[in-house]
């Protein structure tokens, strides 16, 4: 009965230890991470099992790189997360995990990235020194973004947004794809999106229990609205751009343009979440949580898997018709 009841307890405290760590990692927010798959993805390579694991080898380097950044910022932030009604509950703010521990964790992370680039290269046979400058490119921009960059105005989302175009870059380096210049442009305004909902949606929440960060003194409503009116407009004109080119007109056919209306839905949907509902979640959770977004990325993926590896170049009647007649003429 007492080891019975002492292995439940070992258990539980181990379970509580791990929620903790787990969240002080922020796993959640690996989500952003796959982005580097985009650049596998719209090259028609993605069941290529080489290049895919080389893309999920890029994802899990990313994803420790990331978390240490997280680590650092909050430690940084424990006295100003402590007076907050939401952040007060992160594992170092709260003391559910020790700031020697958070140091702790911090450097072996590090470490890890650094033993898991060594192995790439000499192990795994992966080309890793352009991937490796940026993944130190990214903890650099974001210690930097930590300590200074966070509290200025529209550099502070101009930072997040970069923050994902160095993710796909990552993603093409280490697959030897190139990533085209549209695709980089839509990456930014895209990330920039969501990076400006989420400081208007503090900007909401500061109505009630006051300004969390000193960028907010640099934004309003009326502001935010804009860049979000912008960076959204942006967004859809690059996708029509993207799917114009001429390297995706080959490659996927004229009909992927119709693809276009998922982009425009799931746009439309974040900005009445944003803009009507005045959500203040942070983009990552309306992701895991709005259906119809969710329906959305669903369709968009769908299409444009059928398009690229099931169904090579398919000619509409019209086209079919217009063959016919120029072989009948010659």
């Amino acid at each position: 009965m007492l080891l019975r009841l002492f292995i439940i307890l070992t258990f539980a405290i181990f379970s509580i230890l791990m929620k903790n760590y787990l969240q002080l990692l922020r796993v959640e927010q690996w989500v952003k991470n796959v982005f580097v798959f985009i650049p596998l993805f719209f090259s028609g390579n993605f069941l290529d099992f080489s290049l895919f694991m080389a893309s999920v080898f890029g994802f899990l380097v990313f994803s420790l790189a990331a978390s240490s950044i997280y680590i650092f910022n909050d430690y940084l932030d424990i006295a100003s997360d402590r007076e907050h009604p939401e952040k007060c509950l992160r594992p170092l703010a709260s003391g559910a995990v020790s700031r020697a521990s958070a140091k702790i964790l911090f450097v072996f992370l590090l470490i890890s990235c650094a033993l898991m680039l060594g192995a790439g290269q000499w192990g795994l046979d992966l080309e890793m020194k352009t991937f490796a400058l940026i993944i130190l490119l990214y903890i650099l921009m974001n210690i930097a973004y930590s300590i200074k960059l966070k509290h200025i105005a529209v550099v502070d989302v101009s930072t997040i947004a970069f923050g994902f175009v160095l993710r796909v870059f990552a993603g093409g380096s280490i697959t030897g794809i190139p990533v085209s210049q549209w695709a980089v442009l839509l990456t930014f305004v895209l990330a920039l999106v969501l990076a400006v909902g989420k400081r208007r949606g503090e900007l909401i929440a500061a109505q009630t229990t006051g300004k969390t960060r000193k960028a907010l003194d640099g934004y309003n409503l009326p502001f935010a609205d804009t860049i979000l009116a912008l960076s959204s407009t942006l967004t859809v004109v690059c996708y029509v751009m993207f799917t114009f080119s001429p390297e995706v007109q080959q490659r996927f056919h004229q009909r992927i343009f119709y693809t276009i209306f998922f982009v425009i839905f799931a746009v439309l949907r974040y900005l009445q979440l944003i803009l009507v509902y005045n959500s203040t979640e942070p983009p990552a959770k309306i992701l895991f949580r709005d259906r119809y977004i969710q329906m959305m990325i669903i369709g968009w993926l769908a299409v444009f898997m059928l398009h690229l590896y099931f169904n090579e170049k398919v000619e509409s009647p019209l086209e079919n018709s217009l063959r016919t007649e120029n072989k009948i003429k010659r």
